[in-house]
């Protein structure tokens, strides 16, 4: 469904954004796998990609909060692989605490990292979707943007202004051939919701559960091929958000 694209995807090495590389590979897409810091956990999502599904994958370490830095990533990844079409921007960092002891730069630091980190890549990624006169842009937002959640003023401001940018872009980039969607996860089982397995929010998940990265995977593969839907926020959350 996805060969001959490349799909580039920020915070591939683990977690959502490991299991949206091993899902758009296997509809055929070659990946570009951005991560910030296990070199081995990055090369390792690569060689799986080679092996079980025979595409092009390539890692890139990257801060995505540096704009210069995201640049000279892109110029990278085409280089090595001519173009690109899709964008997954998965990247995101928690530095959870109440608003009234969080300290300025926990706040600075979600962010750069879940908020900028998606426009750097966005701003340095759309030449090339201009001249392909395609592109597919996913922006992994949260369920907290849209509900907000106590102890995360950061985070949730951070999502929440991702599906404003998302809209946004989606508006701007539509007469170039280019969308613009969102996944919004809830509960999902990652290193980064270790700690809320015993989370007294699970009991208020209609589908009583956490979600697997899988889940989020698949609905970004559903956007990926969706010609005809931009602009959407696509909860994955069990109807915690209803």
């Amino acid at each position: 469904m996805l060969k001959g694209k490349t799909a580039v995807v920020t915070g591939g090495s683990r977690g959502i954004g490991e299991a949206v590389v091993y899902k758009l590979a296997s509809m055929g897409a070659d990946v570009a796998v951005i991560y910030a810091g296990n070199t081995q956990a990055a090369e390792n999502v690569c060689n799986k990609c080679r092996q079980e599904n025979n595409v092009q994958a390539k890692a890139y370490r990257c801060d995505v909060a540096d704009f210069t830095a995201v640049k000279e990533t892109v110029a990278g990844i085409k280089a090595d692989f001519k173009t690109a079409h899709i964008l997954v921007n998965n990247a995101g960092i928690t530095r959870d605490g109440l608003l009234a002891m969080m300290k300025e730069e926990d706040y600075d630091a979600v962010l750069d990292t879940n908020l900028k980190g998606a426009f750097n890549m966005i701003r340095h990624m759309t030449g090339l979707f201009i001249r392909n006169r395609e592109g597919c842009i996913i922006n992994i937002t949260s369920v907290a943007g849209i509900t907000g959640n106590a102890g995360q003023c950061n985070y949730s401001a951070s999502k929440a202004g991702l599906i404003g940018l998302t809209k946004s872009v989606a508006k701007e980039l539509a007469p170039k051939g280019i969308r613009c969607n969102a996944v919004a996860p809830g509960f999902i089982k990652t290193d980064m919701t270790d700690n809320q397995t015993d989370n007294p929010l699970i009991s208020m998940i209609p589908l009583k559960t956490m979600g697997k990265p899988e889940d989020v995977a698949d609905a970004v593969a559903y956007l990926a091929a969706a010609k005809y839907v931009t602009g959407e926020v696509l909860r994955v959350d069990g109807g915690i958000a209803i």
